[in-house]
């Protein structure tokens, strides 16, 4: 499995000091050395754990390897010290840890003292976590007991082999009736606790594009501001535009008929004046762009609230799947939310920009956000900043589900938890509100101080709908409340909400 990843490179094993075992083990169990002698014999390896350092895709790593022809790679007492001795190999060097899992779990032969290898390893994992290391694991069928719940589901990223067999029980301690996809991958997959099941074929590329975008890295600049794309069937942009809120671009558009919901869009409309100065480093009064190459003509601001919310609402509108792929040559998803949920209108994960440099992002795909999804989001946050990689977020949620079963899955505390990751992030947070800015679902992944909208955005304590409802108005007065509410993308860039409008 090594010579798969690492190819015609070099691997160095390296082994613990030896220590002095007792025959047959610490309980003396009968037999057991005669055993460890056949499983020797039958693998070539001395224990169930090879480790070393090595290189794939030409970013060094520690790798360690479990041989499961050898006591269907037990953790026993030697196991843990070369477990251990990974991780502090990699705490020393500043390597990444890469450990290809396939265990059983714990050795029996050992007993008790088998066991509390996990919490050797666990002690080691928390270490290297400290100082900023990544962990991956690549599990392997079949990876379950303590091996999969320590060096396998602790690491911060896991790839797993399409078929493994990945769970904490393992095949002859299940219930009778157990649905087997649960302890697939793929069924981890689906419950959020694997992040991509990976074929073999592709797995060294895989690895390597994780390896370069989780580091570690030395101090990185914040996320670059996306550049802002046009709806659906609009020419490409390929000029940036600065514009002032007191300026015709913006008031002058006041006295102008106002779009038909949901269909007016960018082309046509009188572009605003055109400027070269960047969003980053903008003052709050200003409405500036990323500069970043793009095309045609710059969209006309929102005249009025109602306006705002239609263009929001257009599904012409690009959505954060477009965003990510024009901004990312590289993605490298991270699923799940580690507690058994996923929300597919939550985009996680990690990318390459064309530079190289790594972002992580977070990304609402339109939909309202789900417990599960603000879960991740946090995961992600917390992620990034332990590795010292910047944050970029796209909003775009009418806010939070508001359904029983969210409830029941607790929205508010995973909703506090992600308004929490982002508040601890010692990395910079870069936020662009590409659509719909729905109250605190939205607000809960944003930079307060990074903060950017696009022309098609809006950003809201509450729908208007849902105001006017609680405001016991008219559905008539609907626009006139959206108006009220000063959600337009200038409005935003008054309050000094955001930094700049983005077009």
């Amino acid at each position: 499995m090594i010579a798969l990843l690492t190819g015609a490179t070099a691997f160095t094993e390296h082994r613990p000091p030896p220590r002095p075992r007792p025959p047959d083990g610490p309980l003396g169990w009968a037999g057991y050395d005669a055993a460890r002698r056949r499983a020797a014999a039958r693998t070539g390896e001395e224990e169930s754990v090879v480790y070393g350092t090595g290189s794939v895709g030409g970013r060094g790593c520690v790798l360690l390897s479990f041989e499961f022809g050898f006591l269907g790679g037990s953790l026993g007492g030697p196991t843990g010290d070369r477990l251990t001795a990974a991780y502090e190999l990699a705490l020393t060097r500043r390597l990444p840890l890469l450990a290809l899992v396939a265990t059983g779990g714990s050795r029996m032969q050992e007993g008790m003292v088998a066991l509390t290898q996990l919490q050797r390893v666990a002690a080691a994992s928390v270490r290297l976590r400290a100082a900023g290391i990544p962990q991956i694991a690549v599990v392997r069928d079949p990876t379950t007991g303590g091996g999969w719940a320590t060096v396998g589901a602790g690491a911060d990223v896991v790839l797993a082999l399409p078929g493994a067999q990945i769970g904490f029980a393992g095949s002859r301690v299940r219930p009778p009736d157990a649905d087997p996809y649960a302890y697939s991958a793929e069924g981890q997959f689906a419950a959020g606790q694997v992040d991509a099941v990976v074929p073999p074929g592709e797995l060294a590329a895989a690895v390597a594009h994780w390896l370069h975008a989780l580091g570690p890295h030395g101090a990185l600049p914040p996320a670059p501001v996306p550049r802002a794309l046009p709806p659906a069937g609009d020419p490409p942009r390929t000029e940036a535009a600065v514009t002032k809120p007191a300026d015709a671009a913006t008031e002058g558009t006041a006295g102008a008929e106002p779009a038909d919901a949901g269909t007016e869009g960018a082309a046509g409309a009188e572009p605003a004046n055109a400027g070269t100065e960047g969003a980053a480093g903008a003052k709050p009064a200003n409405v500036g762009t990323e500069g970043a190459a793009g095309a045609g003509s710059t969209p006309r601001l929102p005249a009025t609230g109602r306006e705002a919310v239609a263009r929001a609402r257009d599904p012409r509108r690009p959505r954060a799947e477009a965003y990510l792929a024009d901004y990312f040559p590289v993605r490298l998803p991270l699923h799940g939310d580690r507690s058994g949920g996923t929300d597919p209108g939550l985009l996680t994960g990690f990318g390459l920009r064309a530079d190289g440099r790594p972002v992580a992002y977070v990304a609402q795909c339109g939909t309202p956000t789900r417990p599960a999804g603000y879960r991740a989001a946090a995961r992600t946050i917390r992620l990034a900043d332990r590795l010292g990689v910047p944050v970029l977020t796209l909003v775009d949620t009418p806010g939070a589900a508001n359904d029983a079963e969210a409830e029941r899955a607790g929205a508010g505390a995973a909703i506090a938890d992600a308004f929490a990751a982002i508040a601890a992030a010692r990395v910079p947070v870069t936020t662009l509100v590409i659509g719909e800015g729905g109250s605190g679902g939205a607000l809960a992944l944003a930079s307060p101080d990074n903060t950017h909208v696009t022309a098609d955005s809006y950003f809201s304590v509450i729908a208007p709908e849902l105001a006017a409802a609680i405001l016991k108005r008219a559905p008539s007065e609907t626009g006139a409340t959206a108006d009220q509410l000063r959600l337009r993308p200038q409005d935003l860039v008054e309050l000094g909400i955001a930094r700049s409008i983005v077009t």
